[in-house]
């Protein structure tokens, strides 16, 4: 008997231990709990469907975003942007200039690189400023996202919604780009005025010039010589493969860095793929389009961005295409979208879990919405 209690304690204790690591892991995970909780209610509410679900997920973007998160973490933990943030701030020296450069960067490489590439380079050269210096390092990541949805609007390759309405309407790469030109200058220009309001010329006051600690240059070479290829097996419709070859790659040489990836940031990703999914599939959506009159450019606009504040500017622009063929006017109505509410693009969750400030969900929509709601005015306005 003594041995069996024995045995049970220590189960017991194991199981402590595995739930405590589960807990340290999901401890103030909201955005998680939300969309365990939303689709727990979404699989009672029709139990006929859960073996539709892994058809629901976007397996390539999951294998596209791995990929990212495991060649972003060697060349963070690899010491080079330490060591590129001291080069930064020996040149830009107040608040403003840095803002600028920073949320112009980010902008600008979204139009190449997709908005979550930019995301991936510039967040965490941002956050390795928070040691050296004063500058407000919350702000500059909110702005930092809020250009990235700017800029990537702008090229059929800027962001995942722009490449399905693309493909979707046959049209070529220049015709896209010049059709979003106008709303990208509105969008810009109204950043680069809050830009300008928002951080002042105060001189930025580095702190002790600490060392920037040793690169490691093995890991970092294996970063950047895998960050090329990766890219352009996403642009080739390979994630699966390219992300399988990084994660191999990582395994066999720095697997640490693979331990130390945002895992929850994947289980999120894949939870709202299933729920906003299978809301967009509810009969009740569905016949409410039908119903709105979309044929209507003013009543397209503004269930664009409504409907990208609950289901993310992605799916609402998949959902639009399904009732309208005017693919330039759903693709302003979801860039718009993309401000205002975390869930309005997929490029806020990233920047915010990439930024691992739990302080500063709150913080970014005091500065998103009103952003929407100006850019929504003007943009409104000038369809009218």
């Amino acid at each position: 008997m003594e041995s069996i209690t024995a045995i049970e304690a220590y189960g017991v204790r194991k199981y402590l231990r595995v739930w405590s690591a589960l807990s340290s892991v999901f401890d103030h995970e909201y955005l998680f709990w939300t969309l365990v909780g939303l689709l727990l209610v979404l699989t009672l509410s029709s139990p006929e469907r859960v073996p539709q679900y892994p058809a629901l997920v976007d397996w390539p973007t999951i294998a596209a975003l791995l990929g990212l998160l495991i060649v972003t973490k060697g060349i963070e933990v690899s010491g080079a942007l330490h060591g590129l943030a001291h080069r930064v701030l020996a040149h830009l020296r107040s608040q403003r200039v840095l803002a600028l450069f920073l949320v112009g960067s980010a902008a600008l490489l979204a139009t190449v690189l997709t908005n979550d590439i930019a995301l991936f380079v510039i967040v965490p050269l941002t956050i390795a400023l928070q040691r050296l210096t004063d500058a407000p390092i919350p702000q500059l990541v909110i702005f930092e996202t809020l250009a990235v949805n700017v800029g990537s609007a702008l090229t059929p390759i800027g962001n995942p919604q722009n490449l399905f309405l693309w493909q979707l309407s046959h049209t070529s790469f220049l015709h896209f780009l010049t059709g979003m030109a106008p709303l990208v200058s509105v969008l810009g220009s109204l950043l680069l005025l809050w830009v300008v309001v928002v951080f002042s010329p105060t001189p930025i006051t580095v702190r002790s010039p600490d060392i920037p600690p040793p690169v490691n240059i093995r890991l970092l070479l294996l970063s950047l010589a895998l960050y090329g290829p990766f890219v352009v097996s996403i642009e080739w419709h390979q994630p699966l493969l390219g992300a399988a070859v990084v994660l191999l790659c990582y395994l066999l040489s720095f697997p640490a860095v693979v331990r130390q990836i945002d895992w929850v940031l994947l289980l999120v990703f894949i939870l709202m793929f299933l729920d906003l999914r299978l809301v967009a599939n509810l009969a009740i959506i569905q016949t409410g389009m039908q119903h709105i009159g979309l044929t209507v450019p003013t009543r397209l606009f503004l269930v664009g961005v409504v409907a990208s504040q609950l289901i993310s500017n992605v799916t609402a622009a998949i959902l639009l295409a399904h009732y309208s063929p005017d693919w330039l006017l759903i693709a302003y109505a979801v860039a718009v979208g993309g401000f205002g509410f975390v869930a309005g693009s997929l490029a806020n969750l990233i920047a915010l879990r990439l930024a691992q400030d739990p302080r500063l969900w709150l913080r970014f929509h005091g500065y998103s919405v009103p952003f929407l709601l100006l850019s929504g005015m003007l943009v409104y306005g000038w369809l009218r």
